[in-house]
């Protein structure tokens, strides 16, 4: 059959990097999303009354979303292309801010802002898988390693947000006029943004009359689980992004209820974390080029446990203060080497990236109740010692992450 597509002409050097410094940018608005969110949960635990278990399922909800997101992004990526989808899901992050904003501070009401928080969290899913093969997309064009600092500016966001949401806490400026103008700031950012992501059809789009029935779809899909090497790539996510999703739902409550820290001191840490993740994306690619994926995940992982290690146990907080930047550092790679490890078969790359970023948000589904409801029994900081036993997972599943030559590719 020939295909209908029209032929994409090839972009110039200025082209690429527009569109490189787009991606960037979406990459640093879901930051900064997340960290308004985050740093301000301590005053909305405190201002709905909520238990840490309670704070878990609050939390669903978001996760919930974030799973739906996931499972409909190809299918968006398809149907709207990169331009259009990124923008309806970075808007749709915009409104859960809103409605989170107003449930926290307006109706003071816990499932109006589990309301908000699906919403939120199904725009974060959606533009993720986009977002990340709009990078590898780049990585290909450029012809060097670019997503962990596409994820570093991802950090960057959280830095900037967790500054603005400790600013924000300190100077008692509410929940709902933080969250109403972040998510203003975000949505005018994304309008903008997307005119410089270049229309791709034969990227990202297949014209109804060539697709295969949606039964042949969903084999196609399911059938990348059979790929062992896929499956511990999974792996590598499930433990790095529990270690990152953890840090982003309990740090601020960790260093308040664990380290009998106030509110501001918590956004604060939360601050430092990212910074170190930030910091993490910026010299992985470099590190990555110079070295190998599976040298750098390995001493990556076992940073991290060192790190949470201090974080949990040490009795003394600026020590404590030390393994959240370790802990950060530790996590930094493995969601972008992931996803370009999952990326590395293009004919399949949308489906391996939604895969594989389904396993690692199986963290966020199940981790924050899971952490909340043990957290209520043994103490939030015992309750991350579920992190440490899946960061060591991760460590020694670092192996999948591998490159694969043009004859590994060949042999399927």
């Amino acid at each position: 059959m020939t295909s209908s597509l029209p032929q994409a002409r090839s972009l110039d050097r200025r082209e690429i990097v527009a569109w490189r410094n787009a991606v960037f940018v979406m990459f640093a608005l879901s930051g900064l999303s997340i960290a308004t969110w985050v740093a301000r949960l301590p005053a909305i635990r405190d201002g709905l009354g909520l238990t840490t278990g309670n704070v878990g399922i609050l939390i669903f909800g978001m996760s919930a979303g974030s799973i739906i997101g996931l499972v409909l992004s190809a299918w968006t990526l398809n149907r709207l292309g990169p331009r259009r989808g990124m923008a309806m899901s970075v808007v749709l992050i915009a409104i859960g801010l809103v409605v989170i904003g107003l449930g926290a501070g307006v109706f003071v009401s816990a499932p109006i802002v589990f309301i908000g928080l699906a919403i939120f969290g199904y725009g974060n899913g959606s533009v993720d898988v986009m977002m990340n093969v709009e990078g590898a997309a780049v990585e290909k064009e450029l012809g060097k390693t670019v997503l962990p600092l596409m994820h570093a500016l991802f950090s960057g966001g959280t830095v900037v947000g967790a500054g603005i949401g400790a600013a924000a806490s300190a100077l008692k400026i509410s929940v709902t006029a933080h969250a109403i103008g972040m998510a203003v700031l975000i949505a005018v950012a994304v309008i903008v943004t997307v005119r410089f992501i270049p229309s791709r059809p034969d990227l990202h789009v297949v014209p109804d009359a060539e697709q295969p029935p949606l039964r042949e779809r969903l084999r196609e899909r399911i059938s990348v689980f059979a790929d062992p090497r896929l499956i511990f790539i999974g792996l590598i996510m499930l433990g790095m992004a529990f270690a990152e999703g953890s840090a982003n739902d309990w740090l601020p409550i960790a260093v308040v209820d664990g380290h009998d820290q106030s509110n501001t001191a918590g956004a604060i840490v939360f601050g430092v974390f990212v910074g170190a993740m930030t910091v993490g994306r910026v010299a992985g690619g470099p590190l990555i080029d110079r070295f190998d994926r599976v040298s750098v995940l390995r001493i990556s992982a076992a940073t991290g446990i060192v790190g949470l290690a201090l974080f949990i146990f040490s009795p003394v907080f600026p020590v404590a203060i030390v393994g959240a930047v370790l802990w950060g550092l530790g996590c930094s790679l493995g969601f972008p080497v992931g996803m370009s490890a999952a990326a590395d078969d293009p004919r399949h790359a949308a489906a391996r990236v939604s895969a594989v970023a389904m396993i690692g948000y199986c963290a966020f589904l199940v981790g924050p109740p899971l952490i909340g409801i043990v957290g209520d029994h043994v103490g939030i900081l015992n309750a991350l010692l579920i992190v440490f036993v899946l960061m060591i997972v991760a460590g020694l599943s670092s192996g999948a992450a591998r490159e694969r030559t043009e004859a590994d590719r060949a042999d399927g």
